[in-house]
């Protein structure tokens, strides 16, 4: 079971000697979805060390090149990988031309799914889209874990649970007269939203709220903030103020401008504004693990 976050690349327009374009993989027990892969996500996934064979889900926010121009030679990667399961492709329904383009490009032989979307709203089981403010259409993703309950060993082996017993007790919530609820908590499901390119938005609000780890675009430090608010951006302290209005636990900036080489200034300024958020400053081919679950 891992539940990880591998930066693939963490560029914004231009790619830089040491930042590729876009690329997010959400490392998910096994079913694994892959966000905004940019050009060059194919070498990354290598060079990173992931497989393309636990893809089930690829999400595009929208479809400006450095968040999609890899599409093409992921899809046909995972074809000369032997991917059999099928893989949903989403993505904004404005953007459609785009899509089927690029999936136009790719060796045939996946059975690909596509999921153009418009609003708001559950694009999939666990899946939501919110939409952005940014040039072309856009839309955020936020990934949550239904929530659940967490068996307790001591008050199994009081009531007499084992075996075959516990596993009826989880599917139908009872084993002879013992409740789920007397042997088990609450646990609470985990939540990842995913921000891209976005000036300040209500649908970027909605996607942070209790987030459990935020990746959020910080393209422009705040002293350009009349640039950021021109190309419909995020600054990095308005992504940190995002995340402490979310009470977000781990926030992770990326899709930073080729404008600067030492990105350290713009951590500071995410961190002044984040409150009790964690904040991580994204570097090509990083891990980032989910925190360990909240009580609910």
């Amino acid at each position: 079971m891992v539940r990880q976050l591998v930066v693939l690349g963490t560029a914004s327009r231009v790619p830089t000697r040491t930042r590729n374009h876009n690329g997010y993989l959400l490392r998910w027990d096994g079913r694994d979805l892959l966000f905004d892969p940019g050009e060059g996500t194919q070498r990354q996934l290598t060079l990173a060390g992931a497989a393309t064979t636990g893809i089930h889900r690829i999400c595009l926010t929208h479809v400006h090149g450095d968040h999609c121009f890899g599409l093409p030679g992921v899809l046909s990667r995972m074809v000369l990988d032997g991917v059999e399961h099928p893989v949903h492709l989403h993505y904004p329904a404005e953007g459609e031309g785009v899509g089927r383009a690029l999936v136009g490009l790719a060796t045939p032989g996946l059975d690909l799914r596509l999921h153009p979307h418009a609003t708001a709203g559950e694009v999939a089981d666990g899946l939501r889209v919110e939409p952005l403010r940014h040039r072309v259409a856009a839309f955020g993703y936020r990934w949550s874990e239904p929530d659940g309950r967490t068996l307790l060993p001591g008050r199994l082996a009081a009531a007499g649970i084992a075996g075959p017993a516990v596993g009826e007790l989880q599917r139908t919530g009872r084993a002879g007269s013992v409740r789920l609820a007397d042997v088990s908590v609450p646990r609470r499901g985990q939540r990842v939203a995913v921000v891209m390119d976005t000036a300040p938005c209500p649908g970027a609000e909605a996607l942070a709220a209790d987030a459990d780890l935020l990746l959020v675009e910080s393209t422009f430090a705040d002293e350009d903030a009349a640039l950021a608010a021109q190309h419909r951006h995020l600054t990095a302290g308005q992504a940190g103020a995002l995340a402490a209005a979310g009470r977000v636990r781990t926030v992770v900036l990326t899709h930073f401008s080729g404008r600067y080489d030492d990105l350290e200034p713009l951590a500071a300024q995410a961190r002044a504004t984040a409150g009790a958020a964690r904040v991580v400053l994204a570097r090509d081919l990083d891990r980032v693990d989910l925190p360990r679950r909240r009580a609910p």
